[in-house]
């Protein structure tokens, strides 16, 4: 049987993260690409992570390269590729920096592999999505954010934390865009089966959310560089869904028109993924706050793909 053929677009700390995850669950045959700059660091990555192999017994060809042509035929491409926001930089200066990297990759991933699905992790999220949407000419099923994997991800280990039980056992949702703009749903929050409200009081469960809100600043603050574990983490959870088939349902960046009403943006919500990508998303009952929580989070991504129209009218 063929085995799946994953690229990666940018080697730095989350790419690299991911291909190792890629590896250790033995997804298929790995490529990671970054700029002629770094292509030997991105050799050297990919040398070093295959002679792990006969230790962690995982079977995967491990390239790194500098060439396109090497991630032809690609069934999934995780886009990380961009600049970090540095001190002094406005939102803005962000969005045409990476605007103009997210949209040279998308049209390159369109030339060498037409029918892969591609999962968008650089920042900010909602508006790189949209970005590689219009450059790749993809069908809105085969592109998608990581954000909701990582975000619950983040909640699920603070609510197991406080109850001291196994991560395992917890289950969470949690849609709108990353960060400060989550709609946090502990109603759909449970723990084996039991809701996370019988276990914990409302101001721990704030807590737990207000500290996933804010969780990759945490990081930052305590090591100076973002987050990359979890993110890739995150990421390969959609890839695995993906190539395996696996119809999971995980919250990730979707487009959605007539979903929650939202008109045709990208937005946080669960889906269930599997070859074709994004295959259904999947609407919730939301009380009145979640609603108006969620018409805010939506706000927020408009407005971040307002400023890349404005910037690049061929994105329009």
């Amino acid at each position: 049987m063929r085995r799946a053929k994953i690229s990666i677009i940018g080697g730095g700390n989350v790419g690299a993260s991911c291909a190792l995850w890629a590896a250790t669950k033995e997804l298929g045959d790995i490529v990671v690409l970054d700029i002629p700059e770094a292509e030997g660091m991105v050799k050297g990555k990919m040398l070093d992570l295959a002679q792990c192999g006969p230790i962690e017994r995982f079977d995967a060809r491990m390239t790194g390269t500098k060439d396109y042509a090497d991630t032809a035929g690609s069934d999934v491409v995780v886009v990380t590729a961009g600049l970090p926001r540095k001190p002094g930089m406005s939102r803005d200066d962000l969005i045409q920096t990476n605007v103009k990297i997210v949209r040279s990759v998308a049209a390159q991933v369109a030339k060498h592999s037409p029918e892969a699905v591609m999962i968008v992790v650089s920042n900010p999220l909602d508006a790189m999505v949209y970005t590689a949407w219009k450059a790749s000419g993809f069908p809105t099923s085969r592109i998608l954010g990581q954000a909701g994997a990582l975000d619950v991800a983040r909640f699920r280990t603070f609510i197991a934390w406080e109850i001291g039980c196994s991560i395992e056992d917890v289950s969470a949702l949690l849609l709108g865009g990353h960060g400060d703009d989550m709609v946090p749903l502990p109603r759909y929050t449970s723990v084996h089966g039991i809701p996370v409200s019988q276990l914990l009081t409302r101001e721990t469960i704030d807590a737990c959310v207000e500290r996933a809100k804010v969780g990759g600043g945490e990081i930052v603050k305590l090591m100076g560089t973002s987050a990359y574990y979890a993110p890739a983490s995150g990421t390969i959870q959609m890839v695995e869904a993906i190539v395996r088939d696996k119809k999971r349902i995980i919250p990730c960046a979707a487009y959605c028109d007539r979903q929650y009403a939202i008109g045709g943006y990208f937005v946080g919500v669960p889906c269930v993924l599997g070859t074709g990508g994004v295959e259904k998303v999947i609407e919730i009952q939301m009380d009145a706050d979640e609603q108006r929580l969620m018409a805010e989070s939506v706000s927020h991504v408009k407005d971040l793909v307002k400023v890349v129209r404005e910037m690049f009218p061929d994105l329009a």
